[in-house]
């Protein structure tokens, strides 16, 4: 159940991320039929010359710029995968945008030529030409590549556009608007494919970080079992050799070699159960040290005030500590938040632990759930309580207070029901 919440919170992240990215996905590819829509049909109201030839010349540029919007809107995926390193774009899906571009161009310029078209028209035409284009190949090339492109393709509508017999100021004005729709392009879609590149990669080095964490925690607990376990199994090994040797040869030392393997067993047995007990043990400041660790892989930010308390009573540090352990689990399995804040307020009388986070609440939903209940067990043992719930500004807030009076001369026990090991606490992240 602790996998299934932890990948569950995983998958709320990553749905949040795959909205964004289609909303960029969308955007851009509703820019070309925005510009078509608008630069393209604008002249026909008053600078195209209503005649048939200059109408139908401009009807074929209107159609010819839909289509490449239709090519666009098919290539942009690929090209917005082909940035992201997800997969290559094929070359060949351009040929047919390419054909279209040029077809444009001479369009333009054979509507200029019959004099179809007055200045103002002729330059949002050629502002619009090359948009769709150029929305596809800004993802594919460097920078440098396509400034340099943009430029041979205004050298080229200016070229035709001039041969076409556009001259003065017109044909001036060509150069500025045609690189101006390039530029468009490169400081828009650009970097939006940037931020969601990076966006994406934050999210894969937060659950690397997660899974590094998880495997580091599982490492130290295996090198303590190594370092309990690997020697007295070796003296057992060599004792029960001997043991068998000394059996054989009919020797009654056989019995004492084999009596001594016994108590190394049984020495070895309790050295087990004292590491997994210091293991289960919670430890107030490296509760908190966990907590801030655990929850800012998480992508968390966690802040803690008013010292570790490492000054306080050894009971009452472990019960905070599985307080500290309970709650940053909570705020990983069930809310969403932003920050999270741990305060530790010690006084002559008592000691408060608030731990307040910015998400949905840090209890289970329906209910306290069984980590709380067992929490207030913990803390009833030392007259303790804990109070769970909203707080002021859209906070929810966990609070355990103990009394100083006579935490000295209670043990508290170190296992109870619903209490949830280190490991559990940093696989919830994965």
């Amino acid at each position: 159940m602790t996998h299934v919440r932890g990948w569950r919170r995983s998958w709320q992240e990553r749905s949040k991320l795959q909205r964004i990215d289609l909303y960029s996905r969308v955007t851009i590819s509703s820019i070309p039929w925005l510009f078509a829509l608008s630069w393209q049909l604008a002249p026909f109201k008053s600078d195209i010359r209503h005649e048939p030839l200059p109408l139908v010349l401009g009807s074929l540029l209107l159609l010819v710029s839909l289509a490449q919007c239709l090519l666009s809107n098919r290539n942009v995926q690929s090209s917005y995968a082909h940035y992201l390193g997800i997969s290559v774009f094929p070359g060949r899906r351009l040929l047919a945008p390419l054909a279209l571009l040029l077809l444009q161009v001479g369009l333009l310029a054979l509507l200029a030529a019959v004099d179809g078209v007055a200045g103002a028209g002729l330059l949002l035409m050629s502002l619009n030409a090359p948009m769709a284009f150029v929305i596809t190949r800004v993802l594919l090339v460097p920078v440098r590549a396509f400034v340099i492109e943009s430029l041979l393709l205004t050298v080229t509508t200016t070229s035709a556009l001039a041969a076409a017999g556009v001259r003065g100021g017109t044909l001036a004005g060509v150069v500025p608007t045609t690189l101006f729709g390039c530029v468009l392009v490169l400081i828009s879609v650009r970097p939006s494919a940037w931020s969601m590149s990076v966006m994406w990669q934050a999210e894969e080095a937060r659950d690397v970080q997660a899974r590094l964490a998880v495997a580091e925690e599982r490492l130290r607990f295996g090198r303590d079992m190594h370092d309990v376990l690997g020697r007295n199994l070796a003296v057992i090994a060599l004792k029960s050799e001997l043991a068998v040797e000394l059996a054989q040869r009919g020797r009654p030392e056989a019995l004492d070699q084999m009596v001594e393997v016994q108590r190394i067993a049984r020495a070895s047995q309790q050295e087990v159960r004292d590491v997994v007990r210091g293991y289960r043990e919670a430890d107030l400041t490296t509760e908190l040290a966990g907590a801030q660790g655990v929850l800012r892989a998480a992508g968390i930010a966690c802040a803690v005030a008013g010292g570790d308390g490492t000054e306080l009573p050894g009971p009452v540090q472990s019960a905070l500590g599985w307080v500290v352990r309970e709650a940053a689990t909570n705020v990983l399995r069930h809310g969403d938040p932003s920050h999270c804040m741990i305060r530790l307020a010690i006084s002559t009388d008592a000691v408060v632990l608030d731990v307040e986070n910015d998400g949905a609440p840090a209890a289970p939903p329906g209910g306290s759930g069984s980590g709380l209940a067992g929490l207030r067990e913990r803390l009833g043992a030392l007259d303790g309580a804990l109070e769970a719930g909203p707080a002021q500004g859209g906070l929810f807030r966990l609070s355990a207070r103990i009394p100083l009076a006579r935490a000295e001369s209670v043990d508290v026990p170190c296992a109870a029901a619903g209490d949830t090991s280190r490991t559990a606490l940093l696989e919830d992240r994965r």
